[in-house]
Protein backbone atom coordinates (compact mmCIF):
# COMPACT_ATOMS: atom_id res chain seq x y z
CA UNK A 1 0.00 0.00 0.00
CA UNK A 2 1.25 3.47 -0.88
CA UNK A 3 0.99 5.86 2.09
CA UNK A 4 0.88 9.63 1.56
CA UNK A 5 1.08 12.19 4.34
CA UNK A 6 -0.84 15.43 3.76
CA UNK A 7 0.24 18.49 5.73
CA UNK A 8 -1.40 21.93 5.77
CA UNK A 9 0.76 24.26 7.83
CA UNK A 10 2.11 27.72 8.46
CA UNK A 11 5.60 28.61 7.21
CA UNK A 12 7.03 27.33 10.48
CA UNK A 13 5.28 23.96 10.27
CA UNK A 14 2.35 24.58 12.62
CA UNK A 15 -1.14 23.18 12.04
CA UNK A 16 -3.00 25.25 14.64
CA UNK A 17 -2.58 28.00 17.20
CA UNK A 18 -1.90 27.17 20.84
CA UNK A 19 -5.67 27.26 21.44
CA UNK A 20 -6.28 24.76 18.64
CA UNK A 21 -7.68 27.16 16.01
CA UNK A 22 -6.86 25.80 12.56
CA UNK A 23 -9.65 26.90 10.17
CA UNK A 24 -8.37 27.97 7.86
CA UNK A 25 -4.58 28.10 7.69
CA UNK A 26 -4.47 27.48 3.95
CA UNK A 27 -6.64 29.16 1.34
CA UNK A 28 -9.49 27.94 -0.80
CA UNK A 29 -7.32 26.78 -3.72
CA UNK A 30 -5.23 24.59 -1.43
CA UNK A 31 -8.33 23.12 0.19
CA UNK A 32 -9.77 22.31 -3.25
CA UNK A 33 -6.58 20.45 -4.12
CA UNK A 34 -6.88 18.38 -0.94
CA UNK A 35 -10.29 17.19 -2.15
CA UNK A 36 -8.69 16.16 -5.45
CA UNK A 37 -6.08 14.21 -3.52
CA UNK A 38 -8.77 12.43 -1.53
CA UNK A 39 -10.42 11.42 -4.78
CA UNK A 40 -7.16 9.68 -5.78
CA UNK A 41 -6.97 7.59 -2.61
CA UNK A 42 -8.98 4.58 -1.54
CA UNK A 43 -8.81 5.56 2.14
CA UNK A 44 -8.23 8.63 4.31
CA UNK A 45 -6.89 8.33 7.87
CA UNK A 46 -6.79 10.55 10.95
CA UNK A 47 -5.98 10.04 14.61
CA UNK A 48 -8.60 10.35 17.30
CA UNK A 49 -7.27 13.72 18.49
CA UNK A 50 -7.93 15.20 15.05
CA UNK A 51 -11.30 13.46 14.81
CA UNK A 52 -12.39 15.03 18.10
CA UNK A 53 -10.87 18.48 17.59
CA UNK A 54 -11.90 19.06 13.96
CA UNK A 55 -14.92 16.75 13.51
CA UNK A 56 -13.88 16.11 9.89
CA UNK A 57 -16.03 14.47 7.24
CA UNK A 58 -13.05 13.05 5.29
CA UNK A 59 -15.07 13.04 2.08
CA UNK A 60 -14.50 14.32 -1.43
CA UNK A 61 -16.57 17.47 -1.87
CA UNK A 62 -16.01 19.21 -5.18
CA UNK A 63 -18.09 20.08 -8.24
CA UNK A 64 -18.51 17.26 -10.71
CA UNK A 65 -17.42 14.47 -8.40
CA UNK A 66 -19.95 11.64 -8.18
CA UNK A 67 -17.68 8.67 -7.58
CA UNK A 68 -17.43 6.43 -4.50
CA UNK A 69 -16.05 8.04 -1.38
CA UNK A 70 -12.79 6.83 0.19
CA UNK A 71 -12.86 4.57 3.24
CA UNK A 72 -12.68 6.83 6.32
CA UNK A 73 -10.26 5.48 8.94
CA UNK A 74 -9.64 6.57 12.54
CA UNK A 75 -6.84 5.36 14.82
CA UNK A 76 -8.69 5.28 18.14
CA UNK A 77 -7.08 3.10 20.81
CA UNK A 78 -9.81 3.64 23.41
CA UNK A 79 -12.76 4.25 21.04
CA UNK A 80 -13.34 7.85 22.06
CA UNK A 81 -14.92 8.80 18.74
CA UNK A 82 -18.02 10.84 19.69
CA UNK A 83 -21.39 9.47 18.65
CA UNK A 84 -22.40 12.94 17.45
CA UNK A 85 -19.39 13.28 15.12
CA UNK A 86 -19.78 13.42 11.35
CA UNK A 87 -17.82 10.18 11.07
CA UNK A 88 -20.28 8.25 13.24
CA UNK A 89 -23.49 9.93 12.09
CA UNK A 90 -22.68 9.19 8.44
CA UNK A 91 -21.24 5.70 8.96
CA UNK A 92 -24.28 3.86 7.61
CA UNK A 93 -23.96 5.82 4.37
CA UNK A 94 -20.18 6.11 4.07
CA UNK A 95 -17.68 3.34 4.88
CA UNK A 96 -16.03 4.14 8.21
CA UNK A 97 -13.37 2.06 9.97
CA UNK A 98 -12.09 2.48 13.53
CA UNK A 99 -8.86 0.72 14.45
CA UNK A 100 -8.64 0.14 18.19
CA UNK A 101 -6.75 -1.87 20.80
CA UNK A 102 -9.86 -2.65 22.89
CA UNK A 103 -13.02 -4.72 22.50
CA UNK A 104 -15.29 -3.16 19.82
CA UNK A 105 -17.83 -0.77 21.28
CA UNK A 106 -21.44 -1.73 20.51
CA UNK A 107 -22.48 1.90 20.27
CA UNK A 108 -20.11 2.42 17.36
CA UNK A 109 -20.93 -0.83 15.58
CA UNK A 110 -24.69 -0.24 15.94
CA UNK A 111 -24.16 3.16 14.31
CA UNK A 112 -22.62 1.46 11.27
CA UNK A 113 -18.94 1.91 12.11
CA UNK A 114 -16.69 -1.06 11.40
CA UNK A 115 -14.48 -1.51 14.48
CA UNK A 116 -11.43 -3.78 14.29
CA UNK A 117 -9.21 -4.62 17.22
CA UNK A 118 -5.49 -4.78 16.43
CA UNK A 119 -2.36 -5.27 18.50
CA UNK A 120 -1.06 -2.39 20.60
CA UNK A 121 2.34 -0.86 20.01
CA UNK A 122 3.62 1.93 22.26
CA UNK A 123 0.06 2.88 23.19
CA UNK A 124 -1.11 3.01 19.56
CA UNK A 125 -2.78 0.52 17.27
CA UNK A 126 0.07 -1.36 15.58
CA UNK A 127 0.64 0.55 12.35
CA UNK A 128 1.66 -2.32 10.09
CA UNK A 129 -1.25 -4.45 11.21
CA UNK A 130 -3.53 -1.45 10.81
CA UNK A 131 -2.38 -0.96 7.20
CA UNK A 132 -3.07 -4.63 6.50
CA UNK A 133 -6.61 -4.25 7.88
CA UNK A 134 -7.17 -1.11 5.78
CA UNK A 135 -5.92 -2.92 2.67
CA UNK A 136 -8.37 -5.79 3.25
CA UNK A 137 -11.29 -3.40 3.64
CA UNK A 138 -10.24 -1.44 0.56
CA UNK A 139 -10.15 -4.66 -1.45
CA UNK A 140 -13.61 -5.65 -0.20
CA UNK A 141 -15.05 -2.26 -1.13
CA UNK A 142 -13.37 -2.41 -4.55
CA UNK A 143 -14.90 -5.81 -5.25
CA UNK A 144 -18.31 -4.26 -4.59
CA UNK A 145 -17.58 -1.24 -6.78
CA UNK A 146 -17.62 1.01 -3.71
CA UNK A 147 -14.03 2.30 -3.79
CA UNK A 148 -12.52 5.13 -5.85
CA UNK A 149 -10.98 3.98 -9.14
CA UNK A 150 -8.48 6.16 -10.99
CA UNK A 151 -8.87 4.92 -14.53
CA UNK A 152 -6.24 6.27 -16.88
CA UNK A 153 -3.94 7.54 -14.10
CA UNK A 154 -0.74 6.31 -12.52
CA UNK A 155 -2.36 6.18 -9.08
CA UNK A 156 -1.76 2.90 -7.23
CA UNK A 157 -4.68 0.51 -6.75
CA UNK A 158 -4.20 0.69 -2.97
CA UNK A 159 -3.46 4.11 -1.53
CA UNK A 160 -3.93 5.73 1.88
CA UNK A 161 -3.92 9.47 2.62
CA UNK A 162 -3.02 10.52 6.18
CA UNK A 163 -4.55 13.83 7.20
CA UNK A 164 -3.52 14.26 10.85
CA UNK A 165 -2.59 14.86 13.49
CA UNK A 166 0.96 15.54 14.52
CA UNK A 167 1.61 12.40 16.51
CA UNK A 168 0.03 10.19 13.86
CA UNK A 169 2.33 11.81 11.29
CA UNK A 170 5.34 11.24 13.54
CA UNK A 171 4.43 7.61 14.18
CA UNK A 172 4.15 6.75 10.48
CA UNK A 173 7.33 8.66 9.64
CA UNK A 174 9.27 7.03 12.44
CA UNK A 175 8.12 3.59 11.27
CA UNK A 176 9.30 4.34 7.73
CA UNK A 177 5.81 3.91 6.32
CA UNK A 178 5.37 7.25 4.53
CA UNK A 179 6.05 7.06 0.78
CA UNK A 180 5.14 10.63 -0.15
CA UNK A 181 4.31 14.00 1.41
CA UNK A 182 1.85 16.55 0.03
CA UNK A 183 2.67 19.75 1.92
CA UNK A 184 0.47 22.85 1.69
CA UNK A 185 2.28 25.80 3.25
CA UNK A 186 0.55 29.10 4.04
CA UNK A 187 2.41 32.44 4.28
CA UNK A 188 1.92 32.96 8.01
CA UNK A 189 3.95 32.28 11.14
CA UNK A 190 2.34 30.84 14.30
CA UNK A 191 5.36 30.52 16.56
CA UNK A 192 6.69 27.89 18.90
CA UNK A 193 3.46 27.71 20.92
CA UNK A 194 1.52 26.64 17.82
CA UNK A 195 0.74 22.96 17.38
CA UNK A 196 3.34 21.13 15.28
CA UNK A 197 2.46 19.25 12.10
CA UNK A 198 4.78 16.43 13.15
CA UNK A 199 5.10 15.26 16.75
CA UNK A 200 8.17 13.97 18.55
CA UNK A 201 10.48 11.70 16.58
CA UNK A 202 13.11 11.41 19.33
CA UNK A 203 15.99 11.43 16.87
CA UNK A 204 19.49 11.13 18.26
CA UNK A 205 21.34 11.72 14.99
CA UNK A 206 20.66 13.43 11.67
CA UNK A 207 21.27 10.11 9.95
CA UNK A 208 18.12 8.77 11.63
CA UNK A 209 15.86 11.45 10.12
CA UNK A 210 13.34 10.36 7.47
CA UNK A 211 14.50 11.85 4.17
CA UNK A 212 12.51 12.89 1.11
CA UNK A 213 13.18 14.34 -2.32
CA UNK A 214 11.16 17.34 -3.50
CA UNK A 215 9.61 16.52 -6.87
CA UNK A 216 7.39 19.56 -7.48
CA UNK A 217 6.33 22.97 -6.17
CA UNK A 218 3.13 24.74 -7.22
CA UNK A 219 1.59 28.07 -6.27
CA UNK A 220 -2.03 27.82 -5.12
CA UNK A 221 -3.20 31.37 -4.51
CA UNK A 222 -0.99 32.67 -1.70
CA UNK A 223 -0.02 29.15 -0.63
CA UNK A 224 2.67 26.75 -1.80
CA UNK A 225 2.02 23.08 -2.57
CA UNK A 226 5.23 21.11 -2.15
CA UNK A 227 5.40 17.46 -3.19
CA UNK A 228 7.95 15.00 -1.85
CA UNK A 229 8.86 11.35 -2.43
CA UNK A 230 10.75 9.17 0.01
CA UNK A 231 14.39 8.59 -0.86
Amino acid sequence: MRVTLKLATSLDGRIATASGESRWITGEAAREQVHRLRALHQSVLVGIATAIADDPQLTVRMPGFFGPQPLRVVLDSRQRLPSESHLVREAKRLPTLVLTTTVPDKGLTDAGVTVVRVAEQEGWPDLRESLAVVARHQAALSSQGLAPVQAGTDAPSSALLIEGGGQVAASFLKAGLVDAIEWFRAPMVLGNEGRPAVGDLALGRLAEAPRFRRVAVHELGDDLWERYERL
